[in-house]
């Protein structure tokens, strides 16, 4: 099953701040991991970000939220910062 992914024009910014080998490593990941299964190869969050997932890439992470076959990325950042941007990009919203 082949599922849709849209990237938030704050994500977008995240990738395009990358190094350009790390972002197509990235980006890599975004097409074979989360638009094939990214329940597979996802982890759920907790706490603040209940309801959302993470995908890891090196020491960066993917946060994304999944609803049916939809897959919307909110931040790409490094591990030690991904979390509270996160949380930040997604005060309000309720899954």
């Amino acid at each position: 099953m082949a599922f849709a992914v849209e990237v938030r024009d704050q994500a977008l910014d995240d990738l395009n701040d990358l190094p350009a080998n790390i972002r197509l490593r990235v980006i890599g990941a975004i097409e074979l991991r989360l638009g094939t299964a990214p329940a597979r190869y996802g982890s759920r969050l907790r706490k603040s970000l209940r309801g959302y997932w993470k995908l890891r890439v090196g020491d960066l992470r993917i946060v994304f939220e999944l609803a049916g076959e939809r897959v919307t990325i909110w931040a790409v950042r490094n591990r030690n910062d991904v979390y509270p941007e996160a949380v930040r990009r997604t005060r309000g919203r309720r899954i």
